[in-house]
């Protein structure tokens, strides 16, 4: 259905095509022209590479063709030339192909972010076996159902002796899985194979087209899993043509062969392992792993290399901001920031203070039908959904009215949703291209898959992909992270949002990080609020910091939103890709007997937030005045 918006752009041809006049009518039009400008080469390199059947592998026996002596990979103080990466990854080639596996067969790989994270990917692609990114840092029933979930016929593993020590534990559990094992030092039991030995024996001779002959871009190229932060870890199937997309992410924020990117997220997650690997490879470009994301090391690793683009994900800019000042900051090299997560209340802080040119936060997620990156530096926002932009997409981008609580849309008589107007939130979906209306987005879970489509939104029978997420949209047409749906819980009627609060109580200048959820209470309706608490180093909860606390929420939030209980942390829990876990502390709830942590709740008469003790939790409830 035409918006208000597309009927007023009509008119504006009618008044004029100067770009003075478009501007006159809709200042908000120079983003778009601005977006549109950047993206354009992008999407012109990646459509070429398209049409020519330029898989992510050929682009990289090009850039081994082009530049062998380059600098592909810089790790540890070493380099790796894009002609050392390529001869290990035929030797990996070489030694797969003894396996007698077919083109489509799953091999899964478990490997820091380390350069045989990268030649072992590469190696397997040449003859086109499936990779699957195993999460190193997961155990047991988890590590289970991702080996057996992708069918792997067989799993390599790193040198640290954490992944070992993960695997041995289940040994017996994927007994039919041949295991091998890289690093010399590891003291192998008996049935694990010696992959440092077989590999150097394997011939490193250059794979022909014809290994990998049959492949095309629907194909899937790798599995990159959902976090498990609820359930089980899912995982996403990657074609060959998405792995292209993700690198044009890359491109769109301007990273070009002669620039080198930083990554510390883990390489088996999207944002590292396809934006950062993917992009750097297509543009022919450099990147630098860090075996483990370090605050204190950021800033001097990225002097050492001569970084020019630094990626996030999640919480990794706290921490950074976090930091002591130093004269050095501000003193890189550094074009852009990209990634996604970044909270609102600490953008400024950081782009201020350490000089950063140009934040590109984007939305997306591994399983989605598109992407948006926000190229304007609007503080904050995450991309732009315009009428114009809308017109140019090939998988248009809309937020329709939903129920926060439920997660449904808000359907009118006819069945049918509608878009939410500037100044609104709701939720985002993205458009299915005909062409993938049966793909499957996980691979083996069909009613997970069938739960990431949401059909009839606007016309019987269309189908959007539903992303979960609640975003606003300015009056500018940027859109803004709000919320995960299941994260905003009701309470005394309203709709909280966990983000908003965490943003509004971040402000303080002795929290690092605050993470906000809702909690039962019984005999009360919905959920009350609760905040676990991260302190910066040095400071210590007092009677004042908890007053200070108090008045903050109640200047800033409504009463509604405010904090029913505060948990103090001694350290912030997060998942391997610096997310919030959120499960466990909404299942431990405000109970002194489950919780070792201090705990406080909100006392309107002292207008402070007052130790929680045993006592006082058997009376919080029905009887209570929450």
């Amino acid at each position: 259905m035409p918006s208000r918006d597309k009927v007023l752009l009509g008119t504006a041809g009618v008044v004029g095509s100067t770009v003075l006049a478009w501007r006159t009518l809709f200042p908000w039009i120079g983003e778009d022209i601005k977006f549109l400008r950047q993206s354009k080469e992008a999407r012109a390199i990646i459509d070429k590479h398209i049409a020519n059947g330029k898989m992510i592998v050929d682009l990289f026996e090009e850039d081994v063709l082009r530049t062998p002596r380059k600098p592909f990979i810089i790790f540890e103080d070493r380099f790796y030339t894009y002609e050392l990466v390529n001869e290990q990854a035929n030797r990996v080639a070489s030694l797969a192909s003894q396996w007698g596996l077919m083109i489509g067969d799953t091999v899964a790989i478990m490997i820091g972010n380390e350069p045989a994270f990268i030649w072992t990917y590469l190696g397997l692609q040449k003859l086109g076996i499936i990779v699957a990114f195993i999460n190193y840092n997961i155990k047991k029933k988890a590590l289970i159902h991702s080996l057996k979930s992708v069918d792997a016929k067989i799993l390599i593993l790193g040198k640290d002796d954490e992944i070992l020590n993960a695997v041995d534990e289940i040994r017996d559990e994927i007994s039919e899985i041949p295991v091998y094992v890289q690093g010399k030092n590891i003291k192998r039991p008996r049935d694990y194979l010696p992959w440092d030995e077989l590999l150097l024996v394997a011939l490193p001779v250059q794979c022909t087209k014809i290994s990998r002959a049959g492949i095309h871009f629907g194909t899937t190229n790798c599995y990159i899993f959902t976090s498990g932060t609820t359930g089980l870890p899912k995982p996403v199937i990657v074609s060959q043509r998405k792995v292209l997309n993700y690198a044009g992410l890359l491109l769109v924020s301007g990273f070009k062969e002669g620039d080198i990117v930083y990554t510390t997220p883990p390489l088996y997650h999207s944002i590292a392992g396809g934006l950062g690997l993917m992009g750097t490879i297509t543009a022919g470009g450099t990147i630098v792993l860090r075996r483990n994301f370090s605050a204190r090391h950021f800033w001097e690793d990225v002097r050492k290399y001569d970084i020019t683009y630094i990626q996030y994900v999640g919480e990794m800019i706290r921490y950074i901001v976090a930091l002591p000042q130093h004269p050095l900051d501000g003193i890189h090299k550094v074009k852009a920031a990209v990634g996604n997560g970044l909270r609102q209340d600490i953008w400024h802080k950081f782009q201020m203070r350490f000089r950063v040119p140009k934040i590109c936060e984007l939305f997306g997620a591994t399983e989605g039908t598109t992407s948006m990156m926000n190229l304007s530096n609007r503080v904050g926002a995450c991309g732009r959904i315009s009428p114009i932009l809308n017109r140019f997409d090939l998988t248009p981008k809309y937020i329709i009215k939903v129920d926060p609580i439920t997660g449904e849309p808000i359907r009118n008589k006819d069945g049918h949703c509608q878009q939410v107007n500037r100044g609104g939130s709701g939720l985002l979906i993205t458009g299915i291209p005909l062409a993938m209306q049966h793909f499957k987005f996980y691979k083996g879970d069909v009613d997970m898959n069938e739960k990431k489509v949401i059909r009839n939104i606007f016309l019987d029978g269309d189908a959007y992909f539903n992303y979960g997420d609640l975003v606003r949209l300015d009056n500018d047409y940027f859109v803004y992270f709000k919320d995960r749906l299941g994260d905003t819980y009701r309470w005394k009627g309203e709709n909280v949002s966990t983000f908003e609060v965490a943003n509004v109580i971040s402000g303080l200048d002795f929290i690092q990080d605050a993470n906000v959820y809702g909690v039962h209470v019984p005999g009360t309706e919905g959920r009350a609020g609760m905040a676990a608490l991260h302190l910066h180093e040095g400071f210590t909860i007092s009677d004042r910091m908890l007053e200070d606390i108090y008045k903050h929420c109640s200047d800033n939030l409504p009463s509604y939103a405010q904090p029913v209980f505060l948990r103090f942390l001694k350290e912030m829990i997060i998942t391997g890709t610096f997310k919030q876990r959120k499960v466990e502390f909404v299942n431990e709830g405000y109970d002194p007997s489950l919780i070792a942590d201090p705990l406080y709740y909100k006392d309107d008469a002292r207008k402070t937030y007052f130790p929680l003790t045993h006592e006082i939790y058997g009376h919080i409830g029905i009887k209570s005045k929450l």
